[in-house]
């Protein structure tokens, strides 16, 4: 796609990295076909393409956005879904973060949409305080049916939706040690997974000590920056980097780690991308470099290292899987958590427009909430038609998202491989039938 920046735009780095992206557009419309917006709204400017077109018009021309574009660009999921189509290579994931943080920056939104935006912003990335919205959720949740009939007050029945009705005690963060460890590894804390699923985190901890490996939490680190880098904050996103950037440069100046391990696709997608957001500090380039480059998804890693040897008989359960976009899309990390299912005695099935996102997308579901209903509605069916034991799937937002729209459980990958090496049976599997075991 042709160009005009002028000079003095080319050399702000954001600018510069924005006109090559955009330049590497053919126009070819290949992304359209996998565009989960475009494909349920059939509006061009609801594609990869079209808002690429948006944002060059903006970016370009250095305009104020209209609320048209921003409507567009609201709308995209960030599912990467178009980057895993594109032929030619377009980084669109780092163009509409630009075009996000420079909305941020440049456009006034209305009273209520700034409301929400600065709520989730202070409460989300935020353990404590999320945990304790959490606690209040039921006391509003009688008034639900009432605030879903309010558009204004959608975002906040969505909350409302999304919130368990029972929380379990938060998850330690106290170092896993083994005897005769072969290698040290530090695990993402987390901010809303902890919260929601503890035992996500847990039946990590245990499946990696089963395989020989330390398992410690780096003192100071906190939520990785996803939630508020992908609504434009860039500034907070940078300060959640540096951050963790530190805590974890702490933890392998002092002992080594083989790994950073994260079980939540979302936010290893962006810290697998703290070397591109920090490249132009000359303070963390290298050391968030290295940092990206030690982050591991949990099944990515998993599947270097093996798994642990089975303690016994293996459960006889077909397993629906869903890959979460962050994981296939953002980190192209696509066989390795089947492949472990299976190797753990699992019927793994995928299901039909298994590239289409589930409508979670961070705070997608709560701010685009009836687009998000759509997807959601239209990827649990595609699962349901499966006929599953359980879905499985590496995301707290799509666990959540499918959660709340079937009766079948939905568990973490990691929670069906401890079990299958040795681990308890998983919490949302307690009062399933089994159907026997494979031995």
């Amino acid at each position: 796609m042709q160009t005009n920046f002028a000079p003095d735009l080319l050399a702000q780095p954001a600018m510069q990295s924005s006109e090559s992206i955009i330049r590497k557009c053919v126009h070819c419309g290949f992304c359209t076909a996998t565009c989960p917006t475009y494909v349920l709204l059939g509006d061009e400017l609801d594609s990869p393409r079209g808002r690429i077109y948006l944002m060059k018009d903006m970016l370009e021309n250095e305009r104020v956005p209209t609320p048209e574009v921003v409507k567009h660009i609201d709308r995209c999921l960030s599912c990467l879904s178009c980057m895993t189509t594109c032929p030619s290579g377009v980084n669109y994931m780092h163009l509409v973060d630009h075009a996000r943080a420079y909305i941020h920056s440049h456009y006034q939104r209305p009273l209520v949409e700034r409301f929400y935006r600065a709520l989730l912003a202070f409460v989300l990335p935020h353990r404590g305080r999320f945990r304790a919205a959490l606690r209040l959720a039921p006391l509003a949740r009688p008034f639900l049916p009432v605030l879903d009939k309010v558009a204004a007050l959608r975002p906040l029945a969505a909350m409302l939706a999304l919130a368990p009705t029972g929380l379990r005690p938060m998850p330690s963060t106290v170092s896993s040690t083994v005897r005769g460890a072969k290698g040290r590894v530090a695990m993402l804390q987390g901010c809303a997974e902890p919260a929601l699923r503890p035992e996500f985190r847990e039946a990590a901890v245990r499946l990696l000590n089963r395989r020989g490996f330390d398992v410690t939490f780096a003192a100071g680190e906190g939520c990785c920056g996803a939630l508020v880098h992908h609504m434009g904050h860039e500034t907070a996103a940078l300060e959640a980097a540096r951050r963790n950037v530190d805590a974890w440069t702490r933890e392998i100046d002092a002992h080594a780690l083989d790994a950073i391990i994260v079980t939540t696709s979302g936010c290893g997608t962006t810290i697998k991308d703290y070397g591109f957001m920090l490249r132009e500090d000359p303070d963390y380039a290298a050391k968030a470099q290295r940092v990206s480059e030690l982050a591991k998804d949990i099944s990515e890693f998993l599947d270097g290292v093996g798994l642990p040897q089975s303690t016994g008989d293996r459960p006889a359960l077909t397993v629906a899987y869903h890959a979460a976009c962050s994981l296939q899309h953002g980190q192209h990390v696509t066989d390795a958590p089947k492949r472990l299912l299976a190797q753990a005695g699992f019927a793994v099935r995928t299901p039909t427009e298994a590239h289409l996102c589930c409508g979670s997308a961070g705070t997608y579901n709560i701010l685009q909430p009836e687009i998000a209903g759509q997807l959601g509605d239209r990827k649990t069916a595609n699962i349901e038609r499966l006929r599953p034991d359980v879905i499985v799937t590496g995301n707290i937002g799509c666990a959540m998202q499918i959660g709340q729209r079937t009766a079948l459980p939905v568990v973490h990958t990691v929670e069906l491989l401890d079990w299958a090496t040795g681990g308890p049976v998983p919490a949302a599997l307690a009062h399933l039938p089994l159907k026997g075991t494979l031995s």
